[in-house]
């Protein structure tokens, strides 16, 4: 069966849903610079390259929630192109195993690294890379957030130019020794990322939200291999998430709360600097109004039309106050605010769509 154009609806695993009565915790998104290289960069998971050797290592990875440190580390390394933006990711791993070799298969029933990135910031039509130690690729567009009402998601949908290699250190879905744990390395190309075909969509000197995710299980050894651990009910144990941004809920489908790529021109090794932009602050805020909103709908089977409602604070930006606007409509509500700082007019839409005019 083709999945293209139809939603693809993983209702038992927890990363895919969310309560908004889940209690989160706060957060503030991890930000990175990446360095230009102009080295030709060779895929072959051993970054060999002097490139890789100069860029600097991102924090250690840390459970989803922003809370546990995770029992083993996770780390990466990015660099960028005129045609790819570039992963590594070092993943250690005392038993590195996996048996699923299918594209486009359920690869997080597997241990696997993730890649999610939103290149205009919006929280729609973005992007998932799931990679497990096999080096078997399930790559989905995902138009709006598993949270929202007919949200397609099409997993047939392919990186036409991506390149990954795995390299292991020790041995893969051998469990009569101990790994040091396995490196990926991934090429993503911008081409892939165009919303037009014509469009020049390569970040210089800007930003791209983005996020990587660990997922790690127990396992046990049944007939020599590998596989999921179950507990005395039968069913698989809860699978780990470890990640590069804190989410503060056990969900990696808020975009809005991942980390900030900016990509500089700068050559690889060179100082640069980047500070969040103010006005995403701003949306922030009117993103925890938003997820207000949802919990009063859950609530009360209808959406607060006032902001009292919904919050009992003011909303202060670098000493200044908002003000923002809660329109109510037929099918929903708008959440606007007056920029202070570049006035612009933020927008956030009933279902999470972010506009800026």
């Amino acid at each position: 069966m083709t999945l293209n154009n139809i939603s693809l609806i993983i209702v038992f695993f927890c990363t895919l849903t969310a309560s908004y009565s889940q209690i989160a915790k706060d957060v503030m998104p991890l930000k990175q610079i990446v360095h230009k290289t102009t080295e030709t960069i060779i895929i072959d998971g051993k970054a060999n390259e002097t490139s890789w050797k100069k860029a600097s290592w991102s924090n250690d990875f840390i459970d989803i929630e922003g809370v546990k440190t995770p029992n083993h580390q996770t780390n990466v390394k990015m660099l960028w192109d005129e045609n790819y933006y570039y992963i590594l990711a070092k993943i250690e791993e005392p038993h590195v195993w996996g048996d699923i070799k299918a594209h486009d298969a359920v690869i997080f029933y597997n241990n696997d690294f993730e890649v999610f990135i939103d290149p205009d910031g919006d929280t729609h039509n973005y992007y998932e890379l799931e990679i497990n130690a096999l080096n078997t690729v399930w790559d989905l567009f995902i138009t709006k957030p598993y949270r929202e009402l007919n949200n397609p998601v099409l997993n047939d949908w392919n990186y036409t130019g991506l390149k990954s290699a795995v390299t292991v250190n020790g041995t893969l879905n051998n469990p009569n020794d101990i790994d040091k744990g396995w490196t990926l390395e991934i090429a993503i190309p911008f081409k892939d990322l165009r919303a037009a075909y014509e469009q020049d969509n390569i970040p210089r000197d800007t930003f791209w939200r983005v996020n990587f995710s660990r997922v790690n299980w127990q396992y046990q050894i049944t007939d020599g291999k590998y596989e999921r651990k179950k507990g005395a009910n039968g069913q698989f144990l809860e699978e780990y998430n470890w990640v590069w941004s804190p989410q503060g809920v056990i969900n990696m489908h808020e975009p809005e709360k991942w980390g900030y790529v900016y990509f500089s021109s700068k050559k690889v090794g060179e100082k640069d600097n980047f500070n969040i932009p103010k006005d995403e602050k701003i949306k922030w805020k009117l993103y925890e109004l938003y997820r207000a909103q949802k919990t009063y709908f859950e609530k009360y089977n209808t959406y607060a039309t006032i902001l009292d409602s919904l919050t009992d604070s003011s909303i202060i930006i670098e000493n200044k106050k908002l003000n923002p606007i809660l329109e109510s409509h037929k099918t929903g509500y708008n959440l606007s605010v007056l920029s202070p700082f570049s006035d612009k007019i933020l927008i956030l839409k009933e279902d999470g769509k972010f506009i800026s005019k």
